[in-house]
């Protein structure tokens, strides 16, 4: 009898202790993440190349690293990111599917290795959509992108200051090798 009132006590304070450590967990530090006020997909459609991004695990030790947004039926958009590893000179590329999450198109859900997706979402895109910073609320993900391989130094000090003024350590930022 004793032994089963200790175990429902200990069973009490380990879900109890794992509640407390999940809500603390999924709390966040930051405060809400402005994105743009609208994404026209079909301007954003086509090959965007990364300037630079904060290094993860799948695009590690990558070179022309490239997205490709292709819209597809039923509001679900393509896409296609490549990359090719520094160290083997191979390339690779992953197809994925994303949707936006509301009116602005600027909140997107992507997903490569579905049912599980991501927050990504476009802070900010110039008006002629040559350029994008694209990150996640979370602030683990960052990316500058561009219509083209380069960006110039107005354009690149310009987004930096803009994500670091949302939270970004922009010192992280690898910055991408585009041949």
């Amino acid at each position: 009898m004793r032994k089963t009132i200790i175990n429902k006590s200990i069973l009490k304070s380990v879900l109890f202790s794992t509640a407390v450590l999940f809500t603390v967990g999924c709390s966040t530090k930051h405060a809400n993440l402005p994105t743009s006020n609208s994404v026209d997909l079909n301007s954003y459609k086509g090959t965007w190349y990364e300037v630079a991004r904060f290094e993860h695990f799948f695009e590690k030790g990558c070179k022309n690293v490239s997205a490709t947004y292709n819209i597809l039926k039923d509001d679900k958009i393509q896409v296609i990111n490549r990359c090719t590893k520094i160290d083997t000179n191979k390339s690779s590329s992953v197809t994925g599917v994303a949707y936006a999450t509301d009116d602005t198109n600027s909140k997107l859900k992507v997903s490569f290795f579905r049912p599980f997706y991501g927050d990504y979402w476009i802070i900010d895109v110039d008006k002629d959509y040559k350029t994008a910073l694209v990150g996640a609320p979370s602030r683990e993900y960052l990316w500058i992108l561009s219509r083209s391989k380069t960006i110039d130094e107005k354009t690149k000090q310009r987004l930096l200051l803009k994500a670091s003024s949302f939270g970004f350590d922009t010192n992280k930022f690898v910055w991408t090798i585009q041949d």
